[in-house]
């Protein structure tokens, strides 16, 4: 009795670049709108500082395209918000950027090779703990420092205290309230990503 141990290469068709620039543009689109539907947690943080879920698209971009194109939506999107409506002179725009690049290098990257549901859920969570540590950095050295321009950093960090007074320092408040904050938001865009990337599957990958 013979078995037949060959193993049946079935072709993949190379993403063509029309539509990668298609699918990229549509998701940069999303991802632009739900930037816009921003909103605060004041019981978490600073009400100055919102939550949106627009890297949910740029994850999804990572996912099917590979974290290049998951970099280009977020660089779409903040450049858009930037020309539309800004109220931090656009260095918000550029660190939400930074962030959202933090994010999808590595979730693409692990997910690249290993393109599992384990290798999706390894490179969302790696992406969301990078995302969540750089936050630190970038808004002590980028953000807040622009923002003492418009306004006194003794009042900034009066706005956390309001919410534990304990807090002394804006690295502390950075370390307490911003980066949980941050690897939330992570969290609910790679809960969500989940949860439509199969529905969503045909769409971006045919």
């Amino acid at each position: 009795m013979s078995t037949n141990n060959q193993v049946i290469a079935i072709p993949v068709r190379p993403v063509s670049r029309t539509r990668r620039l298609t699918v990229t543009a549509m998701l940069s689109a999303a991802a632009f709108v739900l930037q816009m539907l921003e909103f605060p947690l004041p019981f978490l943080i600073p009400p100055f500082v919102k939550m949106d879920l627009s890297e949910l698209p740029a994850l999804l971009a990572a996912f099917s395209l590979g974290p290049s194109s998951g970099v280009a939506v977020c660089l779409v999107k903040n450049v858009i918000k930037a020309l539309v409506k800004t109220s931090s002179g656009g260095v918000g725009e550029l660190c939400n950027f930074l962030l959202g690049a933090a994010f999808m290098i590595p979730a693409g990257l692990i997910y690249k090779h290993k393109k599992t549901r384990k290798g999706a859920l390894l490179g969302a969570l790696a992406g969301t703990l990078c995302m969540g540590l750089l936050s630190v950095p970038v808004n002590y050295f980028i953000t807040y420092p622009i923002y003492t321009a418009f306004m006194p950093i003794d009042q900034i960090i009066g706005m956390y205290q309001e919410l534990i007074p304990s807090v002394n320092g804006l690295l502390a408040c950075l370390v307490i309230f911003n980066m949980p904050f941050t690897l939330l938001k992570g969290l609910l865009d790679m809960a969500l990503a989940f949860l439509i990337y199969k529905p969503l599957s045909p769409f971006l990958h045919q």
